[in-house]
């Protein structure tokens, strides 16, 4: 077979329901379900199933729902189908690299979930001290970005933070600079669309959360990767699972480099990328860096059996 990679969501591509057609279906999609409201000492899961929205949508409920939920897809998956021994990479956007790291056995699902439970709490809490926000930039070039940014930063905070697809790069900052960052696109005639998001992701406005995430870390252990898994803060191949936690905190307050992480993964002879979780948001951006690239999702029996048939040919 020719070499895969395994690629998982991050946040924003939670909605009601996800997950459930799984949860009704196969054993172990819901014990990952059932597990999650164990651990996590509330019940996720009717979050997840049931909403309401607004609170899914709440960042300290969105990562574990997120998480939860790919994680599951990805068990599904791997009950129906035989991962290669080699010829595999992971690798997930933001909150997504800890799916990836669940997957490529770095760290127990339990661990995973607890780390990702902090990590949206630390975060959520450092939101609500630094009111920021963040605006997706549509068609524009690196350096007209970055000109916007610099101008808009006479104002607050203006960072570019996610380079997710060519044309496609989200700025994050303070309310007031990215309001402006807005209006110097409209002069410019470049697309700008403001993300209903609670705060700056991966800004350094997350720095306070990026330290707690570092002395929370410390207390978990993580195994060398079954497969190399590609962290979003460097674009980097990680088989050493001694320097992962430092990548981790990294991400926090840092951009998230998703076309050169992919590209990585091309060079390296990978021609099929599969998204385990909610929505195909992963697999979109994967299709505008690379056309040619073979892209699937999984999230429900359709697009199961859809990626199963199609497995079979390549």
């Amino acid at each position: 077979m020719n070499k895969l990679a395994l690629v998982f969501p991050g946040q924003a591509s939670q909605y009601v329901g996800m997950g459930k057609e799984f949860y009704e279906k196969y054993p172990v999609a819901k014990e990952t379900f059932d597990a999650a409201n164990e651990i996590l000492g509330y019940d996720i899961k009717k979050i997840i199933f049931e909403g309401p929205l607004e609170q899914l949508t709440q960042t300290k409920y969105t990562q574990p729902a997120v998480f939860v939920t790919s994680v599951a897809c990805f068990k599904v998956f791997t009950s129906n189908f035989r991962l290669p021994t080699s010829g595999c990479f992971t690798a997930g956007h933001s909150l997504g690299e800890y799916s990836a790291l669940v997957a490529s056995e770095v760290l127990s699902y339990e661990d995973a979930l607890k780390l990702v439970n902090s990590r949206a709490n630390f975060i959520q809490s450092a939101c609500e001290k630094t009111k920021g926000t963040m605006l997706a930039i549509l068609g524009a070039e690196k350096n007209e970005v970055s000109e916007i940014c610099t101008e808009a930063s006479n104002t607050g905070v203006c960072q570019a933070v996610n380079f997710n697809a060519p044309g496609q790069i989200v700025i994050s900052g303070e309310i007031a600079a990215i309001s402006k960052a807005k209006e110097l696109a409209k002069t410019k005639k470049i697309k700008a669309i403001p993300l209903a998001v609670s705060g700056a992701f991966h800004s350094s406005l997350m720095k306070e959360a990026a330290e707690k995430m570092a002395e929370e870390l410390k207390k978990y252990v993580f195994k060398n990767p079954k497969f190399p898994v590609v962290s979003n803060c460097d674009a980097e191949i990680t088989t050493d699972g001694s320097k992962i936690p430092e990548k981790l905190v990294k991400q926090i307050a840092s951009p998230v480099l998703w076309i050169d992480s992919i590209n990585k993964i091309i060079s390296n002879g990978c021609e099929i990328f599969i998204e385990l979780g909610p929505k195909n948001i992963v697999s979109g951006m994967i299709k505008k860096i690379s056309p040619q690239a073979k892209t699937f999702n999984i999230e429900n029996e359709t697009t199961l059996n859809t990626t199963l048939e199609a497995l079979k040919n390549v």
